[in-house]
């Protein structure tokens, strides 16, 4: 009886622990620089937490390795709510499958808290090449195979695997240029140095607007609201294409199931405000928010995707 008694007086502090949550500041890891989109997203979320929490909510940026810095500091700190990861595509799903040396499982160590936006990416190719749509590049690619070049942000990127997985369910052969980021990428795309490649949509719709290079599709399930007119590569006829730079929040495994729900109970409110939409819009991001357990469901979809297209296409870090 006492044993029972104990486990009931445990569980109810721990109730009422989690209700009181958060007593003291909370850290938002970001695995980017200061200033880019992730970061810019960390920061219009975080004083939006402190204000419906009451506590202060601060971004701490630490870059590098394709945000898989950040992610393994968060993965290892202590299960209590006061460190969350704001986690994306690149150091969650895509850069653990191409990288053997990460040290951190982002499907065990991690306690998926809730989606917040998604941004579109799209295929796009340079003015020069004599195609007008998807079925054509394609068509173009199988008679000419390897001759078509794609740059990306480098080996293992987001805009890397984003073509590699167009290469594998359209079956044909491309070359692979590596950059050393996005910008440069995208620059030798409108140059015409590199004939093809699968920018986000904020760093190619300038281009796109200006004529500078020909969009082709977007990478989402549905169209993007900001090029209504185009179609998804699905319906363009690769089919079952679908890919995205996605970012959402995650605290570390075994952190509270009330602290998990808490959390997300307020980032679904406040996703939903105008001028939070408005700001991730500025990002290129569309709002998308989830239940802990689909967000979960969602990260183990999409590394077994991304395991393929590595196994697959044979790509590796060393």
């Amino acid at each position: 009886m006492r044993m029972v008694l104990a486990v009931i007086a445990f569980f109810l502090s721990f109730e009422a622990f989690s209700q009181d949550y958060p007593v003291r500041p909370v850290r938002v890891l970001v695995g980017y620089s200061p200033g880019g989109g992730m970061d810019a997203i960390a920061r219009v979320l975080a004083p939006k937490l402190g204000e419906s929490l009451g506590q202060q909510f601060v971004v701490e940026n630490r870059p590098g390795a394709a945000g898989s810095i950040g992610a393994e500091i968060a993965a290892r700190a202590p299960a209590d709510g006061y460190m969350i990861l704001l986690g994306s595509t690149s150091e969650l799903v895509q850069y653990p499958n191409v990288n053997p040396k990460v040290s951190y499982d982002p499907l065990r160590d991690f306690a998926p808290i809730g989606l917040i936006g998604t941004i579109p990416m799209v295929l796009v190719v340079h003015p020069s090449l004599p195609i007008r749509n998807v079925k054509e590049l394609v068509a173009l690619a199988k008679a000419r195979p390897g001759e078509i070049n794609f740059g990306s942000a480098g080996q293992g990127a987001t805009t890397h695997l984003a073509v590699e997985l167009f290469i594998l369910l359209a079956n044909i052969k491309l070359t692979h240029v590596p950059y050393k980021g996005s910008p440069q990428a995208v620059t030798d795309l409108v140059a015409g140095n590199v004939q093809l490649g699968i920018p986000t949509m904020p760093a190619a719709l300038p281009f796109i607007k200006t004529g500078r290079v020909k969009v082709l599709g977007v990478t989402t399930a549905k169209r993007a609201s900001n090029l209504p007119e185009v179609p998804t590569l699905n319906e363009a006829g690769v089919k079952g294409y679908e890919a995205a730079l996605w970012t959402g929040l995650l605290a570390p495994t075994g952190t509270p199931g009330p602290i998990v729900n808490r959390l997300n109970g307020e980032i679904a409110k406040i996703v939903e405000l105008k001028d939070v939409q408005d700001a991730l819009a500025r990002q290129g991001a569309e709002a998308q928010t989830s239940t802990p357990p689909e967000f979960a469901a969602f990260l183990k979809s999409e590394y077994a995707k991304w395991a393929r297209v590595v196994k697959e296409s044979g790509i590796r870090i060393q």
